[in-house]
């Protein structure tokens, strides 16, 4: 069975298939802000998105970043790791 939520014009930020929660789509409203403020306003989106789908980020298990300059990627990197318990750490590609 697959479930679609939250829709936009173009995309649902949710799919969910099977039990699992798929989600897309996610960028920083405010682009005035540094890395680390677009960071947390990115993952208080998926929080959002993942209690919409019935979940919590304790199950992610993959994540797809994509930056414009990885000479700020250390400062998401340290949001990153406030964000998540050590031991609930997905796998993860920054591109």
């Amino acid at each position: 069975m697959t479930e679609r939520l939250l829709r936009t014009p173009t995309l649902h930020r949710v799919v969910k298939h099977n039990g699992i929660a798929y989600i897309g789509g996610i960028v920083a409203d405010d682009d005035s802000l540094d890395m680390a403020g677009q960071t947390r306003e990115v993952l208080a989106k998926l929080d959002t998105y993942l209690r919409e789908s019935g979940s919590d980020r304790s199950k992610l298990l993959s994540a797809t970043i994509f930056i414009t300059d990885m000479n700020v990627k250390p400062d998401m990197d340290a949001v990153w790791k406030e964000w998540l318990a050590p031991d609930d750490l997905p796998t993860r590609a920054t591109i």
